[in-house]
């Protein structure tokens, strides 16, 4: 298969993975290292910035605690103007553009004013901080299925979830919903899940400032009370598993 000829591209939607460093793809490592602008979040592993050339830009778009420093009609129009001045354009998002990142809304803004872009998957927090807390999200004989949700709306709260289809036995993880912790946990118990169901809430997961609380639907909201943003939750069986699968100190 001939691969994708993008020398006509300018603008590249990156995911910058988990925290981790090394976590970072190869093409995403080109791409930065060849960048003229890169426009990043407050996720992306700052010390990736380091890997640029000499006279890369840098344009910070982050938020925090939901507050962005920059809206995000803004952050799409900044892609925009720097598609037209730049050769390279890397906007550089944690995670991966696509799972809650709004890469298809800077896409499409960008699809629609004419600009050739690529989209550079990342690895995705949802499976990849699980893993370096020693918890698989699927496990034969425990659970085969598992379901991302975000865990704010975007001008903060609870999103709206038809919390009844939560009541099977999949693992569910919810990112960005640290702060939401408490109703997330009302919730599941209201359709059924015991007060014993495993619970991990894991803070800046994958770097060296990894916290990981285990508990159950009882006691996780007073045990996490202290843990710093970003942080994932994840609830099922297989949290009861990083007892014995817990690798990373």
């Amino acid at each position: 298969m001939k691969k994708r000829i993008m020398n006509n591209i300018n603008v590249h939607l990156v995911g910058a993975g988990p925290g981790d460093i090394e976590l970072l793809t190869i093409k995403a490592y080109k791409l930065i290292q060849n960048a003229d602008i890169i426009i990043y979040d407050r996720l992306a592993n700052k010390d990736i910035l380091k890997e640029t050339k000499e006279n890369c830009k840098f344009i910070d778009v982050g938020k925090i605690d939901g507050k962005h420093l920059v809206p995000q009609d803004e952050i799409n129009e900044i892609i925009y103007q720097s598609s037209l001045n730049y050769n390279s354009v890397v906007r550089l998002k944690g995670g991966d553009p696509f799972v809650f990142g709004r890469g298809g809304e800077e896409a499409i803004y960008l699809k629609d004013r004419d600009i050739l872009f690529s989209i550079v998957p990342g690895v995705t927090s949802a499976i990849s901080v699980p893993a370096y807390a020693g918890i698989p999200v699927t496990q034969r004989g425990v659970v085969n299925s598992f379901r991302v949700i975000t865990g704010h709306k975007a001008k903060g709260g609870l999103v709206n979830l038809d919390w009844d289809s939560c009541k099977t036995d999949e693992t569910l993880i919810f990112l960005m919903g640290l702060s939401n912790l408490n109703q997330i946990v009302e919730n599941l118990l209201k359709i059924g899940k015991q007060e014993n169901y495993p619970v991990a809430v894991i803070s800046k997961g994958t770097t060296k400032e990894q916290k990981v609380i285990v508990g159950t639907l009882k006691n996780i909201v007073e045990l996490s009370k202290k843990l710093p943003t970003p942080a994932l939750i994840i609830v099922g069986e297989v949290v009861n598993l990083r007892e014995k699968l817990n690798w990373f100190i």
